[in-house]
């Protein structure tokens, strides 16, 4: 077990602090049905699941017991109703005994923990099964128009997705690593999900759900809405980047890692 590292004042863990940037978050994150369809194929048939970082559900499987651990109050409060309440805990300290879960998932969650390593351990002491876990590869999230618009941020991703070597590392056994192809009218959103939708990231409620956004100063946030509002408005987003609009999905940084003892 490990030591808690201090938390922001709702509880947040992470180096993202959800009690000021978090209150609007479901109404743009919202979980989408062909992503969640690969989460619940990679928890195979297990009757119990804990998520880790569970924010307020999104990828939650329907139909199993779930066991949601989420340290920040504004993300705990955003739980539906029909969802189970989310225990107050961090990844790097789970308060279970060994082996509890049949299987355990986190989805857009691990670049938050302190400290990775420890994390990724106390998942697989608690978990029996299949652990999954929805992250970006660092290494390619240049591959989204964004990254010439605003690097800044790409670059700030970069830095806190952790490399997914590293995380398969940590859970030893075996690993697969599955590409998730992201819709083009995708519900959840994060940055990549408006790769056919520009006009959605001038939305600062937009961005605001990006916890990457809340890093960068708000000059580059200027900077930004300036230079792709007036490609826009001119036409030169389009022709260079219109195709993505009739694009049915996009294969960008999104991964989800499949870990088996």
């Amino acid at each position: 077990m490990q030591h808690s590292a201090p938390r922001h004042q709702d509880g947040s863990a992470g180096d993202a602090n959800y009690g000021a940037i978090g209150k609007g978050y479901t109404s743009f994150r919202q979980p989408d049905p062909r992503i969640a369809e690969l989460i619940e194929a990679a928890l195979g048939e297990a009757r119990t699941i804990l998520n880790v970082g569970a924010g307020a559900g999104s990828y939650e499987p329907v139909g199993r017991t779930v066991t949601a651990v989420e340290p920040s109050q504004s993300m705990r409060a955003q739980r539906p109703a029909h969802l189970p309440v989310a225990i107050d805990a961090v990844a790097e300290n789970l308060p279970f005994e060994d082996a509890s879960f049949g299987a355990a998932m986190s989805t857009f969650s691990v670049h938050q923990w302190k400290n990775l390593n420890a994390g990724l351990r106390e998942m697989r002491r608690v978990t029996r099964g299949p652990i999954a876990i929805m992250t970006c590869d660092p290494d390619e999230l240049d591959r989204f128009w964004l990254h010439a618009y605003c690097p800044e941020v790409i670059a700030v991703e970069a830095a806190r997705y952790p490399a997914i070597k590293d995380i398969a590392a940590a859970l030893g056994g075996t690993t697969d690593v599955l590409p998730v192809p992201i819709p083009l009218d995708c519900s959840d959103g994060f940055n990549e999900a408006y790769y056919g939708r520009p006009e959605m990231l001038l939305d600062p409620a937009a961005r605001l759900a990006c916890s990457a956004w809340s890093f960068v100063s708000e000059d580059v946030v200027r900077r930004f809405e300036d230079r792709l509002g007036s490609d826009l408005a001119s036409g030169r987003w389009e022709a260079r980047y219109g195709y993505y609009r009739k694009q049915p999905t996009f294969a960008g940084s999104l991964k989800l890692i499949v870990n088996h003892i």
